[in-house]
């Protein structure tokens, strides 16, 4: 697993947190030395939208998305709300895409709190029409009304996939994306996705420093180890589901 993947996307992580406070350097050199030259980092709230943009400014090969998680929005007032939206809007322009932003009903029980964040994910769904942005989708147990919400939206990826088989034709013959996080290297029925996710709509993610194929924090570099179980599962060389997944991302968040 330590061979080198010419140029491979890591399409969502969020190497701004904590997590990575003590070798954030080292974390990003060791990706890129094993072929991942692309991570796009994720916002989820006032305070990672803004250092996920500064890490963006900082290097070349990290690019950033800004959104509003709907784990973030219990507890918060109108006001609080109203700036995370206005923060989005004002420096979207720094950003290649709006996200992740969306519907959590596996955390999210209560019936006010999910109407709660339905209308967050509104406000949200169309900044990123009117921006003309692509939208970055955190679903869960939510998918189905998530794509939904999401219809009349040109470019959206559905970050860290975990629904069904149906729903994910239904976003594909739209047009959307899917991107498969490192929990297909131990779940199977991410794994009966890769086998049927069209290769033009495919990513690739580690939603790093959570869902670690191996043991401990999770990290870009690990994104290998999901090009190669898809490659096998597919029975295609590693490096044809790399450029797939690659050239997937720079079209939806029109990369360089």
């Amino acid at each position: 697993m330590n061979e080198v993947c010419t140029e491979v996307t890591d399409s969502h992580c969020h190497l701004d947190f904590k997590n990575f406070d003590k070798d954030r350097e080292d974390v990003m050199q060791r990706a890129r030395d094993l072929g991942v030259t692309t991570m796009i980092n994720s916002g989820i709230d006032y305070s990672t939208n803004r250092k996920s943009l500064a890490l963006a400014k900082k290097y070349d090969f990290i690019y950033a998305t800004i959104g509003f998680n709907p784990n973030s929005v219990e507890g918060m007032s109108t006001t609080d709300i109203q700036a995370v939206l206005n923060q989005i809007k004002e420096n979207a322009c720094e950003a290649v895409g709006i996200g992740e932003a969306g519907l959590d009903y596996y955390r999210c029980k209560n019936a006010a709190d999910r109407e709660k964040q339905a209308q967050v994910f509104s406000e949200v769904i169309e900044l990123a029409g009117s921006l003309d942005m692509p939208l970055v989708i955190h679903s869960r147990d939510a998918e189905q009304k998530s794509l939904e919400m999401v219809s009349g939206l040109k470019k959206v990826v559905f970050h860290c996939y975990g629904g069904s088989l149906p729903t994910m034709k239904q976003a594909v013959d739209k047009g959307f994306y899917i991107s498969l996080a490192t929990v297909i290297c131990k779940s199977v029925s991410h794994q009966i996705l890769a086998r049927n996710i069209p290769l033009d709509h495919l990513l690739v993610e580690t939603d790093s420093p959570f869902l670690s194929p191996r043991h401990g924090r999770n990290e870009p570099s690990n994104v290998l180890d999901s090009v190669k179980l898809i490659a096998r599962i597919r029975g295609v060389e590693p490096s044809v589901i790399a450029q797939a997944t690659r050239e997937n991302a720079r079209r939806v968040f029109s990369l360089p």
